[in-house]
């Protein structure tokens, strides 16, 4: 009996899924709307350490070149704070916190069509390796830096879906 409901329940879904709206964003793989407009974002120079990081992410995962219709205009805030502080008034623990606020212009008329906000953080344990310490700050922007880059995507790929021409 169990098994004819799970039977029942597992083909019951695609149905009941049909109904509820949900849309796959990436709809008609590489040839569909999302997947076209995104090829189609250039990213523009992001100056610093940290926009070199998030300009080879996001040129990872935007492919547009220099005569895309939209481009990715992003500025960075790269701030990191020492928490976790002993009883000699050492920092044990760090927090480094990336924020990019981002928008995507149309190349040729230069409105922005899209402008919002995306940030993440990492822990970093301070030791006694000033080598180790920066490598593991690095690490951490680089990792924040991907984390980033992925939420810019996914939004970007919202705004092409909900702006896609109907079929």
């Amino acid at each position: 009996m169990r098994r004819l409901r799970f039977v029942l329940a597992v083909l019951a879904a695609p149905v009941m899924l049909s109904g509820c709206g949900l849309r796959p964003v990436y709809a008609g793989g590489g040839s569909g709307p999302v997947a076209t407009a995104l090829a189609d974002v250039a990213v523009a120079p992001i100056p610093g350490k940290a926009g070199y990081f998030m300009q080879g992410a996001l040129a990872t995962r935007l492919t547009g070149g220099a005569g895309a219709k939209t481009r990715v205009e992003v500025e960075l805030d790269d701030q990191i704070t020492g928490f976790g502080i002993r009883t000699d008034q050492a920092v044990t623990r760090e927090r480094r916190t990336l924020r990019a606020r981002y928008r995507l212009v149309d190349a040729t008329a230069g409105t922005v069509l899209l402008d919002a906000t995306a940030s993440s953080d990492a822990g970093i344990d301070v030791v006694s390796s000033e080598y180790a310490l920066i490598a593991a700050e690095e690490t951490a922007l680089e990792r924040l830096s991907g984390d980033i880059a992925d939420q810019i995507v996914a939004r970007l790929a919202l705004y092409a879906q909900r702006t896609a021409p109907p079929k």
